[in-house]
Formats: C-alpha cells, structure tokens, sequence
C-alpha cells in the first residue's frame, strides 16, 4: 500500500516528543512489510526540506503556522490520487483531509488539546483554538479514529464521535527494558527525574516546587531535569532553579542523548510528570523500564500509563504540595517502592512496537 501520512511534526522537530516516536517507529515496520509511507510534516530551522529515513520519506513544508495549508497545497500539486490511504494525524490541529482527499482516510488522535492552548499559545490566538476544536472535530465525526489510550476514546466520544469508528491500539516504547532489577545501579543520595522539553504544559516549574517541599523533610534529596530550555517558559524554569534556596541540589543538563536518557532513568530513583495532558505518557513507561516508578498528575494520558498505587503514584490534587507528598510517601517506603519498581518494569515489557505495529496495520490495511 502507499500511505500519505500527515502530521506537523517529525522525530527530528525541536518540538518533538513521544508521539513522533511512536508515528516513525510504526512507518519504519510499515516500510519493511513493503509498503510506501511519506510523511507531510512542517518544517524548522536548518532542516532538510526532502529525506528518506528508514526507507520512509519525510518531506518538510512551510512552519508550524503555515504546515496545514502548505501540505494541501502540495498534495493537490504532487501527491493527488498516489495514496491508498492518508492519514490526518490530530496533533494540536487536524489537516482536515477528509474535505481534499479522494483516497480512503483516517484520522490518528494522540490526544485532544482543548485546554492545553491555554498554555501553549498566546493569547488571542489561545482563546480561538479553545473555541474552534469542538467545530473542527464536530465537523470530523464520522470518521474512523485510531487512538492510543481510554483518555482520548472518551474525549472523542464527548464530542460526537461513534464508539464503534474509535480503535485503540497499543502503545509502545524505543527502549528495550532491562533484564533485571537487580542489575540497575541507582544514585547515592534519593533522586528526583523530571525529563522533556520544558514546556508550558509540562508544567516542570510544579516539580521543582514540589522538590523544595520535599526537601524539607529529606535533606539529602535531589533533582535533575533534563530537555530543551528553548523557550520562554523554559528560561523561567532555568531562573527558578538559579533562585532555589537548593540551586546546589538542582542539576540542569540540557537536551540529551538517547543513551544518557537511558542512564538518567535507570539512575534516578522516580520520574515526575506533570503535564497539563498527555496521550499516554510514554515517558512514564520508558522509565519503568529501566526500573523507576513515577509520579504524576491525575490528568488524561498519565491515568492510562499509570495504574494507581501498582506502577506509580497518581496526585489526589494536582499541585506541588500533593506531589511532594506523594514522593516522600513512596521514597519512604522501602516495602512500597520495590513493589510500584517491580511490577511497572512488568507491565513495560507488554507494551512494545511489535504490538502496536499488529493494531496499527491491521486497521489500515483493512480501512474501507
């Protein structure tokens, strides 16, 4: 088959995250069962406009404002009538394929954004995407939907869309998970793992008031943070950390490598994740992978990749303070803390790529 998949970003975006990830790793398996993908993604500074990547092409137009306009304009001059299905990929904004495309098409919802525009855009421009997504997936209803978790289903069926069109498929991860516990080597003194570009909706500067909390009780806590300080927001949260009356017991490192991302999680003793939403939270089963617990915001997404007081910690409230004790309650707790390690690392190694690649071909190639 030749699948045109849409979407405004690729793996190699600034802005990337887990979603991109999950998109390039179901393309490659996709590619290697002999079918033809190219992705239709904005582009950024420097980046190259044409490239096949794992036998996948990616060709880049326009910017994250102009990329939806950009990719019809293109399809209608290039791509018109070369797709057996197109994929109108729901990442903030949909391409609204349904309404240019004559080929069979699907839309791919990682997760709906209605309150993140609050935190990620400017406003006016926050207030309108608040108010236009109930039109545009209104308008969208009646198309089949492939999603990654019940948080997104339930979101979509609030806004119209039938039971029987929504399929989830299994999510997966690009870290294969350790053998055992017992080889991971944790740091010497109780450390807290914030990972991701620091966003808005991430919310980091929650952690690191929530890490001060806790550092009353444990003097000897500490905190790494690790992504893309690229942003306005970022350079908050970098001026927060400089402020901290525990700056010594802060560290701050950047944007990292894939195999340092590895070390981190399988030094640290848990991950936080606060983010205003997510589709999943893949981040959290990385980390369990590699053997550390999270804990994180009741949000959609999070209460998917977390199984309450099993794998991790989910806040009763959603605010520094609860976080701080839900730390201290789980790093105080020897007993508790290897059984959440334990059976996360489980649970991580039945959420794999092989799995999600099954869900996912399936669905399209039988699309009617």
């Amino acid at each position: 088959m030749k699948i045109l998949w849409l979407t405004w970003k690729d793996k190699k975006n600034p802005l990337a995250g887990g979603a991109e990830v999950v998109n390039e790793e179901l393309a490659k398996r996709l590619v290697t069962d002999g079918h033809e993908v190219i992705f239709l993604v904005a582009g950024y500074d420097k980046a190259v406009t044409e490239e096949v990547v794992d036998g996948y092409k990616i060709i880049r137009l326009g910017n994250r404002w102009t990329v939806y306009f950009a990719a019809w304009r293109y399809y209608r001059q290039n791509l018109h009538g070369w797709a057996d299905v197109v994929i109108d990929e729901v990442n903030t904004i949909p391409f609204m394929a349904k309404f240019y495309v004559r080929e069979r098409n699907i839309l791919f919802v990682h997760q709906l954004c209605r309150q993140i525009w609050f935190y990620e855009m400017f406003f006016p421009l926050s207030l309108i995407g608040y108010l236009l997504e109930p039109i545009y997936l209104w308008l969208l209803r009646d198309r089949k939907v492939i999603t990654i978790s019940e948080s997104t289903k339930n979101d979509l069926l609030r806004f119209g869309f039938k039971k029987e069109n929504i399929e989830i498929i299994s999510e997966g991860i690009e870290i294969k998970p350790v053998e055992n516990l017992d080889s991971i080597v944790k740091l010497p003194k109780p450390t807290i793992l914030a990972f991701g570009a620091l966003r808005s909706m991430k919310r980091t500067t929650d952690i690191v008031k929530a890490f001060e909390i806790a550092k009353l009780e444990m003097e000897d806590l500490e905190l790494i943070i690790a992504g893309s300080a690229d942003s306005k927001y970022g350079q908050k949260v970098l001026a927060m950390i400089a402020a901290s009356t525990y700056s010594n017991s802060i560290k701050y490192l950047g944007r990292v490598s894939l195999e340092k991302k590895i070390e981190l999680m399988q030094q640290a003793h848990l991950i936080c994740v606060t983010s205003v939403k997510e589709g999943w939270g893949l981040i959290v089963t990385e980390a369990s992978s590699q053997g550390t617990p999270a804990v994180v915001y009741d949000v959609d997404g999070l209460r998917d990749s977390v199984k309450y007081d099993e794998t991790g910690m989910i806040c009763d409230e959603n605010n520094p303070v609860d976080l701080a004790e839900n730390i201290l309650e789980l790093m105080n707790s020897k007993l508790k803390y290897q059984q959440l390690r334990l059976n996360g690392w489980k649970w991580s190694k039945e959420i794999n790529f092989e799995k999600s690649y099954q869900d996912f071909k399936n669905i399209i190639l039988n699309l009617k």
